[in-house]
């Protein structure tokens, strides 16, 4: 390692950390780095010192199996933190990565490093502008911590499979203490914000679950569990290729059968990793099914879908209706509220009622 770098007990605040797989480490990007300030560099799983720090630069292969779990406890630790990924490609898999990572700025990896420096100070200085601003509202850092859960959650389901479902538990509280005190229209809006539509789906979902199992004076345990549901719901969209999951207009037939799939793929996932309870196992499958047996993937009908996927189904079709789409402003609230209403023999009318009631009298 170069003389000139920090070793981890000489860390202090101000100093860059460099997370690379880059052996030996570019001579020329570390040393513009340090033109900066003190510079740490890490390999992609190790954890860094205690920060605070000033700024982030992962010179990471994105696409190579890795916990990468130093780089997300420096993410999760400090998600205003400066930082700028150098891709060693810019396809459309490396940089869905970055964004689970929570990329901030992507660059080609053979960038000029003077044009790397100078994108790190841009951000270094709006950050010092953000820290005198007042902190985020409670919705928004609620809404962050479990934005991270499903970035992890999406993370490992397209790496490896290994869903950690205590992870997952990691963000239930946090939605539901935002919504029953914040209220669902903060956190509609806040999450709508997210560039990532798949992740805003799953966090507009998240939020409509907690608020209908708060509204249905549902107990502690079965409001943690009908939000467990809602934030693992479309985990098998993680397997779905990106051309079609992010794609900027209606699906074809294929397109649409292909993404079909992501309910029984999800399904598969998480039995395989093991830690979740039937309930949940059973929306992630069957989320998509219609009382009327046209639903897929096993065309249920009538009294052979649960409660709480009946629950689930609800959240997810008003949320795929109010959530913003690139080829389509969000419906409003009473339009999305009238297309449920004339789902009657498709989605459980009484449960209907009880969510137009959860969601206008927030």
């Amino acid at each position: 390692m170069a003389p000139a770098v920090a070793k981890p007990g000489e860390m202090h605040a101000g100093n860059l950390v460099l997370y690379t797989d880059q052996q030996p480490v570019r001579s020329d990007l570390l040393g513009a780095l340090q033109g900066i300030a003190p510079c740490t560099v890490l390999g992609a799983s190790e954890t860094p010192p205690p920060g605070p720090h000033r700024a982030l630069v992962v010179d990471l292969d994105l696409l190579q199996p890795s916990p990468l779990t130093g780089l997300r406890a420096i993410i999760a630790n400090a998600p205003g933190l400066p930082r700028v990924f150098l891709m060693r490609s810019m396809g459309q898999r490396s940089l869905s990565a970055a964004r689970g990572l929570g990329s901030r700025l992507c660059l080609p990896a053979e960038t000029p490093v003077d044009t790397i420096v100078a994108a790190l100070r841009t951000q270094i200085g709006s950050a010092e502008r953000e820290r005198l601003k007042p902190g985020p509202s409670p919705v928004a850092r609620a809404a962050g911590a479990t934005g991270a859960v499903i970035a992890d959650l999406f993370d490992a389901a397209r790496r490896s499979g290994a869903v950690d479902a205590a992870r997952i538990d990691e963000g239930l509280e946090p939605v539901i203490e935002a919504v029953g005190v914040g209220g669902l229209g903060s956190w509609l809006a806040t999450v709508r914000a997210y560039d990532d539509a798949t992740y805003q789906h799953c966090l507009l979902v998240t939020g409509l679950a907690a608020a209908f199992a708060i509204d249905l004076g549902f107990s502690v345990a079965d409001r943690q569990q009908l939000v467990r549901a809602a934030l693992v719901h479309d985990v098998g969209k993680a397997r779905i290729p990106l051309e079609i999951l992010n794609k900027p207009g209606p699906l074809d037939t294929h397109e649409r059968a292909v993404m079909r799939e992501h309910a029984a793929v999800g399904h598969a996932i998480l039995i395989q990793a093991g830690g979740f309870d039937e309930p949940v196992l059973t929306v992630v499958r069957h989320h998509h099914e219609m009382l009327d047996g046209t639903g897929y993937p096993d065309g249920l009908r009538g009294d052979s879908i649960p409660d709480i996927v009946r629950l689930i189904t609800i959240c997810d079709v008003y949320a795929a209706l109010v959530e913003r789409r690139p080829y389509r402003a969000p419906l409003p609230a009473v339009a999305a509220m009238g297309i449920l209403r004339g789902m009657e023999g498709k989605l459980d009318s009484i449960l209907v009622h009880a969510f137009a009631r959860a969601v206008e009298g927030s």
